[in-house]
């Protein structure tokens, strides 16, 4: 038997598979196609202080291998998603979850942060420092070490759990700002959110998506999700967690030698609502192919 468990900061996960924030919903959706007690955890959809709308339609656009979405953080606000969705959730899901907060300004970080820490179903808060920062500019808080560490020394400071902080792909030196996350008391680093993209539709000769770019997401940004998460193992010694174009078993492997400790599925749920219990189920299949015994055995295994 082969042993596909990992520690996430200290809370141990039947397996490394997280379905990412933003297209798995609450869970509940999914628990009606699968038992979703299978997963290791997942994380939920991105939730603000308060209730957001999103872009204007049309949000997403299909592209090769991929594609680009601009739906804008539409959630129900912190308030809801504890008073409504975390109860639905209950019913099907009996693991800890981990939840993926957004905000436009330190203190809407901490505000939603400081709530979600104390709801004994969340495990992990996993801090998205991809938006913009409205008292800079509207420049992600992602794209600035500095900024980054701001976010992380403030919610470290309101929080008891585990803060795994996902990072934006959209820059020089993603390693820097890894460091500067850990330096500031992060727990863990996500990567990587989407990459910056663009289609333009031949008939009207005009942008498909409304807000004109999107995050690139799918496929096609494995390989450079695997090099920016072996860039951030070497510069961290917090634990990683990988996504990017993640479609299959072996591609969890190719993130864990990279340095994940766990992976996160993210376009390809929207492509197959089976994608995660598929590479669940076949995770044992493609360990024994190469010999892998224990996935704790590989973490970090090409460097």
């Amino acid at each position: 038997m082969v042993d596909t468990k990992v520690i996430l900061s200290g809370i141990e996960l039947s397996n490394p598979i997280i379905p990412a924030s933003g297209t798995f919903g609450f869970g509940y959706e999914f628990a009606e196609l699968y038992d979703i007690n299978m997963l290791g955890t997942f994380s939920f959809k991105g939730t603000t202080k308060d209730a957001r709308f999103g872009n204007p339609t049309p949000r997403i656009a299909e592209c090769r291998e991929g594609m680009i979405n601009s739906v804008g953080l539409q959630n129900p606000g912190v308030h809801k998603v504890i008073e409504e969705e975390l109860p639905k959730l209950k019913q099907c899901f009996s693991k800890p979850v981990m939840a993926n907060v957004s905000g436009f300004s330190v203190e809407e970080y901490v505000y939603t942060c400081e709530l979600l820490d104390k709801c004994p179903q969340v495990g992990w808060l996993e801090v998205n420092i991809s938006c913009p920062n409205v008292h800079n500019g509207g420049m992600a808080f992602g794209t600035s070490a500095d900024n980054a560490a701001q976010v992380v020394k403030a919610v470290k400071a309101v929080t008891t759990k585990p803060v795994y902080v996902k990072l934006s792909p959209n820059v020089t030196d993603i390693a820097s700002i890894a460091v500067a996350c850990e330096e500031a008391g992060a727990d863990g680093i996500s990567l990587i959110n989407t990459l910056l993209g663009m289609k333009i539709d031949l008939k009207t000769k005009k942008p498909v998506v409304a807000n004109k770019m999107g995050g690139f997401s799918g496929r096609a940004i494995l390989p450079v999700a695997v090099r920016m998460v072996y860039q951030v193992y070497e510069a961290v010694k917090i634990p990683v967690i990988g996504m990017g174009g993640v479609a299959r078993a072996e591609d969890v492997i190719e993130m864990m030698l990279a340095g994940a400790t766990a992976v996160e599925v993210g376009a390809e749920n929207l492509v197959n609502p089976y994608a995660c219990r598929d590479i669940i189920e076949d995770l044992p299949r493609v360990m024994k192919k190469y010999g892998i015994n224990k996935l704790t055995d590989i973490i970090g295994g090409a460097h």
